[in-house]
């Protein structure tokens, strides 16, 4: 009996300790993750674009104004926390809804980014700019926002036709990025500019959309990782064998 104990504290001493060094490793920041891509998007652009071939790269270019809680398993109202945003609130005929917006947030391209990229991201949306989108599958999403207006800077206001809670849910989305005023839609379809965590680099189609660390991330000591290298790869069975051989991470479309 006393052997057995012997054996089961050391396998749980083992067992902590491969704990302790997994939880180690999985803090190790760097390197360049490589994932298995089950389709070759259209474009760059998340405004244009309506399936996750073109979400999954790109989401970490582009931040929101508002986010879903990613520590958080399932999403709701509750679990949406501020991100370009620092916080919200609404009149009390629910007809407005505010947002004071984080200063020091540089675009990319190192310009700064002010309410006015707000503004420009739902004119654009709305139809309301000179350049267009080519294809615009979420304007129904906000045929009931009015206008939005700066208020200086750093703090942006939606004017709704009637109150609509389910407005922040909207724009908590992965497909309501902020896009800078300084960039032509057109551009955005294949080199696309944004404030997030990772810069675009290149888009191959049918090969290969890598993005790079932004070393100047507005969130202290993110991302972990220096980039990540999206192989476009539609045939299952290739995926696998990619998997096996250590070429990716991911053999199938995660969902």
């Amino acid at each position: 009996m006393k052997r057995v104990l012997r054996v089961l504290a050391t396998a749980g001493a083992l067992l902590a300790g491969m704990a302790v060094a997994d939880a180690a490793f999985a803090q190790k920041a760097g390197g360049i993750l490589k994932i298995s891509h089950f389709d070759s998007p259209a474009s760059m652009s998340l405004l244009e674009e309506s399936t996750t071939a073109a979400l999954r790269p790109m989401m970490g270019v582009f931040n929101n104004l508002v986010v879903y809680d990613q520590h958080v398993a399932q999403t709701s109202m509750r679990s949406i926390v501020p991100d370009l945003a620092t916080g919200w609130s609404t009149n009390e005929e629910g007809t407005e809804l505010i947002f004071p917006l984080r200063q020091g947030v540089k675009w990319h391209d190192g310009k700064p980014f002010t309410a006015q990229d707000v503004k420009c991201t739902w004119d654009l949306l709305a139809g309301k700019t000179s350049e267009k989108l080519r294809i615009n599958p979420r304007k129904s999403w906000y045929g009931n926002v009015e206008e939005v207006t700066p208020n200086g800077d750093f703090q942006v206001t939606f004017r709704l036709r009637r109150p609509q809670p389910a407005l922040l849910a909207l724009l908590a989305s992965g497909w309501a990025p902020i896009y800078p005023c300084h960039v032509s839609p057109r551009d955005m379809r294949s080199r696309p500019i944004g404030t997030g965590p990772f810069k675009f680099v290149e888009f191959k189609p049918n090969e290969v959309i890598r993005v790079t660390k932004n070393q100047d991330y507005w969130k202290e000591g993110r991302p972990y990782l220096d980039g990540i290298e999206w192989t476009i790869i539609r045939d299952v069975s290739t995926r696998n064998l990619a998997f096996i051989a250590g070429r990716s991470i991911c053999t199938r479309p995660m969902g």
